[in-house]
């Protein structure tokens, strides 16, 4: 059996160098150990093994690793490995091999995913932080819990727990073959995955809604009245572009269903007094399912009693497994950094559940079968909306010679605003700032001139005329305006230099054109300005580590 480890890790302590980059050696070559995750008392460690005259060659937290398991090694690896991880604050998942045993991979995981895929005859055996790696192919796989810990070895696997019993695991198969990386004849992932959002959108409410529009069905869960009676509120969790899916729902949910609910920033919430846990309905969102900073809080959650709802676009995920109920959204992975198709595909599922509570506290159907029949209508919109896509191209180059943007809009605008901005600033490098358009007069009017664009989100009726007064105020100031509008908002042309029209549809599913309006604006941008479109600098696309 061949072995081989290597990981390209995202940047956390030190520059992007070969002296930063995996794996690491102690200082006698004696092992070489990749690791994923971050060491919180890595400084701690350092200065200790550095009186041991134990010499570093790297800036990063990994490297400790590598030392310290080599300084406690006395001819047993796994007791050697268990007690320097009794040292270890922070989160890993670990693999490395020792010259003692060259046939072996030795692991170990806490609160950083560790998954081990393999063949039914387990000739071939994959460790992976992300089970989309195993993308291509079929296989079972283990997920290691916290503070197990192992070893691969003659086409076998060993799991223990950390009193170092072994224990026997329960694989779960992942069929992943028939999924593939191509683009389609696309230049970027990103631009396949926004032509695909008809499809998703379709994938992701279809067979969750009767023929006749009376019920809504959410896999095998019952989410029934008597489901909901049990909360009296909804928290939502998530990070970057699911918590802003997650902010839409907090309208959603209280526009529609009439429940009160909050969204939270997961790398925020773990350090909230959070009232009431067991009477709220807890809905984490993550496109990965392996947010580090969405999990984590989960887990503290549960601890306290809460029930936990997790919106996924992959199964077999961390997420999964730490939640009450899971649904999914079916919108196949995703595999350019900046998410498209599972952003909207996630503010499809929230509306539909929007709907469905409204249903189930009010038995007012005509409403509801309204909001249906409209959702219905989101994936022709958005058909037409990309077949107009040059248009929106040639307003990106247009405004693309600009490095601060303003992106305003109120009530669902707003979030939409927010979520274009972010788009933006993710692959153009731009400075895009979003705010809601009524709070531009206190400060951010400031900035306002000939140089910083306003990118105006007006495509809510409820909020028109006001988004209107907000946009002269910045338009007397010398701001080029574009604004996305309803087709029947004409006099927008008044006081916007550009202005680019979207069908006329109702307030909560007009923020799916506008959103790929925002999604598209950005692309062309960044197309245009000749940067990493796939893998923006800096960022990764499952985030694993705090």
């Amino acid at each position: 059996m061949k072995i081989a480890i290597g990981h390209t890790r995202w940047a956390t302590h030190g520059v992007a160098s070969n002296e930063n980059a995996h794996p690491h050696f102690d200082s006698e070559n004696s092992l070489a150990l990749v690791h994923n995750g971050i060491i919180e008392n890595f400084d701690e460690i350092k200065n200790f093994l550095i009186n041991k005259k134990k010499i570093f060659l790297s800036e990063t937290d990994s490297e400790v690793l590598a030392h310290l398991i080599a300084y406690n090694y006395k001819k047993d690896i796994i007791k050697a490995l268990k007690s320097s991880l009794d040292i270890i604050k922070g989160s890993y998942a670990i693999a490395f091999i020792h010259k003692d045993f060259p046939k072996r991979i030795i692991l170990a995981s806490k609160d950083s995913p560790m998954a081990i895929g393999f063949t039914e005859n387990k000739k071939e055996i994959i460790i992976s932080s992300d089970p989309n790696s195993f993308v291509g192919r079929n296989l079972h796989v283990l997920f290691l819990q916290n503070d197990e810990l192992g070893f691969i070895e003659n086409n076998e696997i060993f799991i223990f727990n950390k009193n170092l019993k072994k224990i026997a695991k329960q694989a779960e198969k992942v069929n992943c073959k028939n999924i593939s990386f191509s683009k389609n004849n696309f230049e970027h992932y990103m631009l396949k995955e926004i032509y695909e959002q008809p499809f998703t959108i379709q994938k992701t409410i279809l067979g969750r809604i009767s023929k006749n529009s009376q019920n809504c069905y959410f896999e095998e869960h019952t989410i029934d009245i008597d489901f909901l009676n049990r909360f009296k509120n909804i928290k939502l969790i998530a990070c970057g572009t699911s918590y802003h899916a997650s902010l839409l729902a907090s309208y959603l949910f209280e526009d529609i269903s009439k429940i009160e609910t909050r969204a939270y920033i997961g790398s925020e919430m773990r350090f909230q007094n959070i009232l009431n846990i067991k009477e709220s309905l807890i809905i984490a969102i993550s496109q990965s399912g392996e947010t580090a900073d969405t999990i984590l809080p989960v887990k503290e959650l549960k601890k306290n009693g809460a029930t936990v709802l997790s919106i996924i676009n992959k199964s077999n995920s961390t997420l999964s497994r730490e939640s009450d109920y899971s649904l999914y959204l079916k919108a196949g992975p995703e595999f350019s950094v900046c998410s498209t198709k599972a952003f909207t595909s996630q503010i499809s599922l929230l509306l539909l559940l929007a709907i469905h509570f409204e249903k189930l506290k009010n038995n007012n159907k005509s409403n509801s079968d309204y909001l249906i029949k409209n959702l219905l209508k989101v994936p022709n919109e958005i058909k037409k909306l990309l077949k107009r896509a040059e248009e929106i191209k040639k307003l990106s180059i247009k405004y693309a010679k600009y490095e601060n943007f303003y992106f305003l809009g109120k009530n669902l605008m707003y979030v939409t605003a927010v979520e274009a901005a972010l788009k933006l600033k993710e692959i153009s490098y731009i400075n895009a700032t979003a705010y809601p358009a009524g709070e531009m007069k206190h400060g951010p009017l400031a900035l306002v001139n000939g140089n910083l664009p306003i990118v105006a989100f007006m495509a809510n009726d409820k909020t028109y005329d006001k988004m209107y007064s907000n946009v002269i105020e910045a338009k007397t100031r010398g701001s080029p305006i574009l604004a996305i509008a309803k087709k029947k908002d004409k006099d927008i042309e008044k006081i916007a230099d550009d202005v680019f029209y979207i069908d006329d549809s109702i307030d909560e599913t007009a923020i799916f054109s506008s959103s790929v309006f925002g999604q598209l604006f950005a692309y062309y941008i960044a197309k245009e300005r000749n940067t990493d479109i796939d893998q923006p600098r800096n960022l990764a696309k499952s985030v694993t580590v705090e």
